[in-house]
């Protein structure tokens, strides 16, 4: 197992996994920790990793109280071994067949990159567009990536070139929703209900929007 530690909040892990089956962009692995006297704790986590990458890449934010997220960002160490199970999940994937618009917000990024780096493979960036929404460029994960990838970068906390800092306008979000014949929205509860209602005023149909959200409590 690789492990880099990205920031204060946010470790990359990347694991040889025996036996894998393939994945699809947009499917997640369970990370299950074992104590010694049997007690389990365990959590989903969106893969970041391109189809063809011979290691499954995890971005794990460090929640407050998450007994993963604080141990793999506090204990985990190269060589290190866990127990995985997946990929997990069909109605939240992307093949780079159809249009896709993506629309994430904090750690609900990781999905969105590993879309990314499919659509860089198969040569299909065309079919995938990529709206970012984070605090401040530093908090966002896999900044280095999407800076200068992602078609729009929404910044809340500070401004960003000449946008001033403020959520994703629908007015903003017109031009790429059209043609689209899906949208990919990841992010936080809040941020999700947000992000459909910002599509749909964009113009997006509602029943063309797949969601994945998350919280602190999994």
């Amino acid at each position: 197992m690789e492990v880099t530690r990205d920031s204060e909040k946010l470790v990359r892990l990347r694991f040889e996994v025996a036996d894998r089956v393939d994945h699809l962009p947009g499917q997640h692995y369970v990370l299950r920790l074992r104590a010694e006297d049997g007690y389990t704790a365990q959590r989903s986590y969106s893969i970041a990793s391109d189809p063809a990458d011979p290691l499954l890449e995890l971005m794990i934010e460090c929640l407050p109280d998450g007994e993963v997220s604080g141990f793999m960002h506090a204990e985990a160490r190269v060589g290190d071994e866990f127990e995985l199970r997946g990929p997990i999940g069909g109605w939240f994937t992307w093949a780079g067949d159809v249009p896709a618009l993506c629309l994430a917000g904090g750690s609900g990024v990781v999905p969105v990159v590993a879309m990314m780096r499919h659509a860089r493979r198969l040569g299909v960036e065309h079919l995938l567009r990529v709206v970012v929404v984070a605090r401040t460029l530093p908090e966002l994960p896999y900044d280095d990536e999407l800076v200068g990838r992602a078609d729009m970068i929404a910044l809340t906390r500070e401004n960003l070139g000449s946008r001033v800092a403020a959520p994703p306008y629908p007015d903003e979000l017109v031009d790429l929703v059209e043609g689209v014949q899906r949208a990919y929205v990841c992010g936080s509860v809040g941020f999700a209900s947000f992000a459909q209602r910002v599509l749909g005023e964009a113009g997006m149909r509602a029943d063309a929007i797949r969601v994945e959200q998350f919280g602190a409590s999994g």
